[in-house]
Parts: structure tokens; C-alpha cells; sequence
């Protein structure tokens, strides 16, 4: 091999070379302060090869999610009779996942840029929503023609969604250290013990407490956690510091008003 040709082998794919230009000026300069210009200069490279690449600035940020969410659409597609639904877009979350641990160094600093940029949080969240959306229309599939499927398969996926990304966080917050797949596993198991039912192949993702070989007797209830295999809900154990957190809007509701309620509502984020 040449010596011309062992550059060319060495140098990385432009794609790659311009996330990583980026991701040096952001953390150099801040996210704001930079520009596509600067960008293009560091990586070596014209305007229009970042924009063959990226829409965006912001998409530069997350270069990843649109494969992972092409991966998750062909997972769930590939899905037969024989999965348990739950199960599945469990299996698919951690698709996710997967996409953050291969490379827990860039995911930190993603997590810290993101953190500080209120645009960046809004883009990440419509991120978020593609991902649930892609999960419950799998769901309604599944549950089509059963009663409040539509409404099971939307619950059932902003739980998975809730759950993962609560782990995902915190091993985030950490730093990257410890293992994430066993802090998502953890979370999702709270998903598949209320939604799933692994002992039917086929699954309807009925609760587990609508089930009648474990339905409590009839009785008042009068907090979540009198009733088993469901969890409390948030603030009533208020030991534990990564409780998930549900927030329902109305369709069409401004990115910056989630954004907004959530960072009140975590009080942290």
C-alpha cells in the first residue's frame, strides 16, 4: 500500500470529521458562538459538505438518532406473532441504548452541551418523540381491535420511553461510568412487570393488575403503591432520586412549554 493511499485510509469519514470538528468548538467556544463557517473551516471542508450531511447545527449534535431510529422501525418490523409486545419494544429501547454506549465519551459531552443550550433540549425532545411515536405505532398494530388499544399502545410506549430514559440519564450523570445496559434492564423490568405478559408468547400488554390470576381483591385504594406490581407515582418516595416523571400535553403544544415544565418540575435538569 501506497503511502498516499494509507492517508486516505487514515483520515475519517467526512461525516465524522465534522461532528468531531464541532464538538471541539462547542466545548472550546460554547454552542452558541460557533458557526457552520467555523465548523467547516476547523474540519477542512466547504458549506455544502456540511449540509449534505446535516440539515442543521443542531443536527450535528445528534448524528446518530436517525440511523438508530431507521434500526428501531426494521426491529419492530421484523416482529412476529410469536414476540410479546412489551418484550419487544423493550428489545427496541434498548436499541438506544446501545447507540449511547458505544461511545460513552461523545454521549456525556452531548449530554452536558445539551444541558446548557434550551434549544438543544427542545430539538432533543422532538428526538424523544419520534422514538415514542415509532414504539406505540408498533403497539396499536398489536392491540388493534382490542379494547382502548390505541390508548394501551400511547401509555404503554411513554412508559418505555420514560423508563429508559430515566436510567439513560442517570448513567449519564455519572459520567458514563458503571454499566448502563444494567440500569436500563432494571427500568424496563418496572415496565414489563405492570404491561407485559410473558406468559402469554402472543401478548395483549394488559396491566398486571387487570389480569384476573393476579387482580387484588376489591378493596380502597387510595395510593398507587397499595396495589401489586404497580409502582408509586412520582414524589411519593421521595428517597429515591430518579423517579420518573410523565407529563401530558396537548398535541401541537410549543416545544419550549415542555421544556419549560419539565426543567420546574425536575427542579434539576
Amino acid at each position: 500500500m501506497s503511502s498516499t493511499s494509507a492517508a486516505t485510509a487514515a483520515k475519517p469519514p467526512m461525516r465524522d470529521a465534522l461532528v468531531a470538528a464541532a464538538f471541539r468548538l462547542f466545548l472550546e467556544r460554547g454552542y452558541e458562538q460557533t458557526t457552520v463557517d467555523d465548523i467547516v473551516a476547523l474540519a477542512g471542508v466547504g458549506r455544502r459538505s456540511f449540509f449534505r450531511y446535516f440539515p442543521s447545527k443542531e443536527d450535528v449534535v445528534f448524528p446518530d438518532h436517525e440511523r438508530c431510529l431507521t434500526d428501531m422501525t426494521a426491529f419492530l418490523a421484523a416482529s412476529g406473532a410469536e414476540h410479546e409486545p412489551v418484550r419487544r419494544v423493550c428489545d427496541a429501547a434498548r436499541l438506544v441504548l446501545r447507540m449511547y454506549a458505544e461511545n460513552p465519551t461523545f454521549s456525556v459531552q452531548r449530554y452536558r452541551l445539551t444541558k446548557k443550550v434550551p434549544g438543544l433540549r427542545a430539538y432533543e425532545l422532538s428526538v424523544v418523540w419520534r422514538y415514542e411515536r415509532a414504539l406505540a405505532e408498533y403497539l396499536r398494530g398489536r392491540f388493534a381491535g382490542r379494547p382502548d388499544g390505541s390508548l394501551r399502545a400511547d401509555v404503554i410506549a411513554a412508559a418505555v420511553v420514560a423508563a429508559h430514559n430515566n436510567a439513560l440519564r442517570s448513567w449519564l450523570r455519572s459520567d458514563g461510568q458503571g454499566d448502563a445496559g444494567t440500569e436500563v434492564d432494571h427500568a424496563l423490568g418496572h415496565v414489563q412487570s405492570v404491561f407485559g405478559r410473558p406468559s402469554d408468547p402472543a401478548g395483549s400488554g394488559t396491566p398486571a393488575s387487570d389480569r384476573p390470576e393476579t387482580r387484588p381483591p376489591d378493596r380502597s385504594v387510595t395510593s398507587p403503591s397499595d396495589r401489586p406490581g404497580i409502582p408509586p407515582l412520582v414524589g411519593m418516595r421521595p428517597e429515591r432520586p430518579e423517579d420518573v416523571v410523565v407529563l401530558a400535553f396537548r398535541r401541537g403544544a410549543p416545544l419550549w412549554r415542555l421544556v419549560q415544565e419539565i426543567e420546574s418540575t425536575l427542579g434539576r435538569e
